[in-house]
């Protein structure tokens, strides 16, 4: 189970980098990287369905498909005018204090060690962000707040899923009309090169499509302030793939801040085990 929640935030912070690339360095607008990535998505997991081990009929929800439709497209626009750092806190500071939040409503009881695990990863996310990020103006920060809501509920809802592949896939296929409509009445100006169209057909079918099908079979397993918690994660490896990928500088804030944060999760991911222990 480590292994794949490993898997699932390194490919979460993999769209972050991609569409950090993608948009800012203008080899696509926001619509068509969106449209395509859902797209891309739709076509990999239906061929997916389609082998002989697997075999499978998607699993229609209009909710859930219009959340990550929601999800998608406000994240793309919000970062056409955010900074790395300002989505960042408020993307995952949104779906921490929904997801959060939504526990505690459902009875969720936290123990001494699970609520400092959160705390110190909320606070090592904000020594590695907060320094660096700049006032975002009202609508770009709407869209975010908007983008981490959807994705929080995505997750909720995902709890009740039994069969992941079926379901991720029957999202992602509702969504295509959503995305062609985009594209055909978008009042941007719509554009895309080589390098943003493979950009966003990647994001869309490992880093969407096969990424989100992987958390959706983990989320039954794991309770909402857990998988708030363990996605704040993502802002660090996104941090460090920056520093591989894309020649960003290190310095001993963000290492404190990452070590401070991973400290956290494993804080929370301890605690869970010993409430399931002496279940």
């Amino acid at each position: 189970m480590i292994l794949k929640i490993v898997l699932a935030m390194m490919a979460f912070a993999a769209n972050s980098l991609l569409c950090r690339l993608a948009l800012k360095a203008g080899h696509i607008d926001a619509v068509s990287f969106s449209s395509v990535r859902l797209l891309s998505g739709a076509l990999a997991l239906f061929l997916l369905l389609q082998l002989p081990g697997i075999k499978k009929k998607p699993e229609f929800n209009v909710a859930n498909a219009l959340l990550l439709c929601v999800y998608v497209f406000a994240f793309s626009v919000a970062y056409l005018s955010l900074d790395t750092a300002a989505g960042a806190l408020l993307l995952f500071g949104t779906v921490q204090c929904v997801m959060t939040g939504w526990g505690l409503l459902r009875g969720e009881r936290l123990s001494a060690l699970k609520t400092i695990g959160m705390i110190a990863a909320v606070a090592g996310i904000g020594l590695l962000l907060l320094p660096g990020a700049g006032r975002p103006s009202p609508f770009a920060a709407l869209m975010m707040i908007v983008a981490g809501s959807a994705w929080a509920i995505y997750c909720i809802t995902g709890k009740r899923v039994k069969d992941a592949a079926a379901a991720t896939a029957g999202n992602f296929i509702l969504s295509v009309p959503l995305a062609v409509a985009a594209l055909l009445f978008s009042t941007l100006a719509l554009h895309a090169d080589a390098m943003g169209f493979t950009l966003a057909v990647v994001s869309g079918a490992l880093a969407s499509g096969a990424a989100y099908l992987l958390w959706y079979s983990l989320l039954p397993h794991l309770s909402p302030t857990t998988a708030s918690t363990l996605q704040l994660s993502v802002p660090c490896l996104a941090a460090l793939g920056g520093l591989i990928l894309m020649g960003e500088a290190l310095n001993l804030r963000m290492l404190l801040s990452i070590a401070i944060t991973l400290s956290g999760i494993g804080l929370v991911i301890i605690s869970d085990r010993k409430s399931s222990q002496r279940s």
